[in-house]
């Protein structure tokens, strides 16, 4: 796509692998500046909560709300957004909270437990956390998807309070994020958003209650408060732009391909498109058709930023060096658009969702296939999961020493301790012998 500006690498070239690291790195919250900013945001909410929520919204959001009573969207609103929805959208909306919520029942974890031959129990046990904040993205793009990806896990766990908190830019409040929330069953909604939403789930504030954890994706003022509120409350993950890669052999549609790169590129200037094949004329022939097909989308300007500075075609030696290639950039979405495509599925070390065959767009799983949408992006699906019902989990280890489990156990725990210089731990261990 070079009349766009997006680079080509091939896997062959020397310096490649320095080149495939600059093109893909991005930190969302490098910026000291910003961290600034939000640290001073932070440490306002803290010290004056609901007030600086106010004064905060007004600001930033370009609204005034009457605090203690217009941050709050009550249930009522909520019923009503959902009941005026267009039908065709409500039932979409249904159906995608089935497919996720029956998705996520796989993912929930049980407490389990086994008792050795001389009378011990060991095991686990398996608790929902009690309170947990959504963080839904509003702004130039209102995602009514993201509340179901990020409620339903929580409602599958067991989680007894969900509270979402989404900014309302001039005091215009999106009936289809409104509806999901329905649908997904919150408990609360606060038209707050920024850092300063992240701060109140954090801390509390007057009209706010603490959370435990909180999740879903945001700019990189939410993901900069993230950072910086983790230790107090739990979070998901740090998110940063979209990412797709595709790995194709040259058979698939063309067109196909460019639209799959362009549902990424259209979400924001930084997020970014790959597509690996070892064949060059097929690499040719996406160009061919992205440059037709972009002139005709809505937010062709978005697109085509995204690809000309974070855009990548790569040349490949074969398959087994694309998914080699693959593995290194870590993509948060991977689509395999090859025929028996899930049998390079033990290839895949590092994805945050894959996608097998030449049917399967990414956007299905961005609405309605069932696994979560929330992933890990920058190379995080190194270390991260997509978000699911575990991570609305928490596990208590369960140790129940018998009578003579509790004798040779203890041996073993005072030698141990008194090597480590621990002299009250051996002789608690042996109090019991």
């Amino acid at each position: 796509m070079r009349e766009l500006g997006v680079a080509r690498l091939s896997s062959s070239d020397g310096d490649f692998a320095q080149r495939l690291a600059a093109a893909t790195r991005f930190d969302a919250v490098a910026d000291t500046a910003l961290q600034a900013r939000v640290g001073e945001i932070i440490d306002r909410v803290r010290e004056e909560g609901d007030a600086a929520l106010c004064a905060l919204t007004s600001e930033l959001d370009r609204w005034q709300p009457q605090c203690g009573t217009d941050l709050r969207i009550d249930s009522d609103a909520l019923h009503a957004a959902y009941a005026q929805l267009p039908a065709a959208q409500r039932e979409a909306l249904e159906q995608a909270a089935g497919r996720i919520r029956r998705y996520h029942e796989h993912q929930r974890g049980e407490s389990w437990q086994y008792q050795e031959d001389d009378g011990t129990i060991l095991g686990q046990q398996v608790t929902a956390l009690e309170h947990v904040g959504v963080y839904v993205p509003g702004g130039l793009a209102a995602y009514p998807s993201s509340v179901l990806m990020n409620v339903l896990p929580a409602r599958v766990a067991g989680v007894e309070q969900v509270v979402m908190v989404v900014p309302t830019p001039e005091g215009v409040r999106n009936p289809a994020v409104l509806a999901a929330a329905h649908i997904a069953g919150v408990d609360a909604v606060y038209a707050v958003g920024g850092a300063q939403a992240v701060a109140a789930l954090a801390y509390g504030t007057q009209s706010i209650a603490p959370v435990d954890k909180i999740v879903g994706p945001g700019n990189a003022y939410v993901a900069a408060a993230k950072r910086q509120v983790f230790g107090q409350v739990a979070i998901d993950m740090i998110a940063g732009p979209s990412e797709i890669c595709v790995i194709c052999d040259g058979a698939t549609d063309p067109r196909w391909i460019a639209l799959d790169l362009f549902s990424q590129a259209e979400h924001d200037e930084s997020a970014q498109a790959i597509l690996i094949s070892p064949d060059a004329g097929f690499l040719d022939a996406v160009e061919a058709a992205a440059l037709e097909i972009l002139p005709t989308l809505p937010r062709r300007d978005i697109v085509a930023v995204s690809l000309r500075e974070r855009g990548l075609f790569i040349q490949v030696n074969d398959l087994d060096d694309a998914l080699r290639v693959s593995n290194l950039i870590a993509p948060e979405h991977l689509e395999l658009s090859l025929d028996d495509a899930a049998a390079y599925l033990p290839q895949v070390r590092h994805a945050g969702a894959i996608f097998l065959g030449r049917h399967t767009a990414e956007a299905l799983g961005d609405y309605c296939a069932g696994p979560n949408h929330v992933l890990p992006t920058s190379r995080s699906a190194r270390f991260f999961s997509p978000l699911g019902v575990y991570d609305f989990q928490k596990r208590s280890s369960i140790i129940g020493a018998s009578a003579t489990g509790a004798v040779s156990l203890g041996k073993v725990a005072s030698v141990l301790a008194r090597a480590e210089g621990l002299e009250a731990h051996a002789l608690s261990a042996e109090a019991r012998l």
